[in-house]
């Protein structure tokens, strides 16, 4: 897939020892003209592994709220490692991986491909986009609470539960297209692959597992705006984004 970039310099990556994939949001230009502001919210895989330095660094970003959308499992193997003095809310907002067992199972019985763990992902981000809106309904929900900023939001890659997350707050904020699939597939040059997959998975499935893939995310968002009829019903009827409330989101996002 192409690896389409909107601006030089975005997206703005956060250098982590032991987080690859920790970025600002921020500096994406909106069809109004304005930009997101830098600093208010950001995206990343899991935080299990930052190291001392990282914590320092990770200290600097002033976050007050971490909502973290692994599932419990995944929480519970990993659970993440942040500063002991002035630590962030975590909100836990768990959508639990659709992938993981389904693959194991096709590994078990040796009948993995690429294609079958491209099914896989379609299907979870299908249920990104329907059964489990409500968990990015609170999400939003949190970004306009007062207080709640800077923001961090993260699933265990920082690719697929994140990336639709992602994708949902710049399109709201009025981003275009193409910008917002820039910052989605810059995970395909910055995340370093960190999952530890069986030593037999696959390289049709490993590559596949691993990678951000565009037609996911176009399909999901259409089918999130479809549902709903339009993209102004999908942000007032799915993620509680009124006028009012999306006004005032914007206002706090872009300058």
């Amino acid at each position: 897939m192409e690896d389409l970039e909107s601006e030089a310099g975005l997206p703005r990556v956060v250098p982590m020892q032991g987080c690859s994939n920790l970025r600002d949001l921020g500096g994406y230009r909106a069809v109004d003209g304005r930009r997101v502001r830098t600093g208010r919210v950001f995206r990343s895989a899991s935080l299990a592994h930052l190291t001392e330095a990282d914590l320092d660094r990770f200290g600097t970003l002033g976050i007050r709220t971490v909502c973290d959308l692994r599932g419990m499992r995944e929480v519970g193997r990993a659970p993440s490692r942040l500063p002991g003095a002035d630590a962030p809310d975590v909100v836990p907002l768990p959508i639990e991986p659709l992938v993981g067992a389904s693959l194991r199972d096709l590994l078990r019985r040796e009948e993995a491909t690429g294609e079958d763990t491209y099914a896989l992902l379609q299907a979870a981000y299908a249920a990104y986009a329907s059964e489990h809106l409500p968990r990015y309904r609170a999400l939003f929900t949190l970004l306009g609470e007062d207080g709640r900023l800077p923001l961090l939001f993260h699933c265990s890659a920082g690719k697929d539960r994140t990336g639709f997350g992602a994708a949902l707050l710049l399109t709201a904020l009025g981003v275009p297209r193409e910008a917002v699939m820039a910052d989605y597939l810059a995970t395909n040059r910055i995340w370093r692959r960190e999952h530890a997959l069986p030593p037999e998975t696959p390289d049709a499935v490993r590559d596949t597992l691993l990678t951000a893939h565009r037609p996911l995310l176009d399909d999901a968002l259409a089918q999130a705006v479809e549902s709903h009829g339009s993209l102004e019903r999908l942000l007032e009827d799915g993620l509680g984004l009124d006028p009012a409330r999306l006004r005032a989101l914007r206002d706090a996002m872009l300058e």
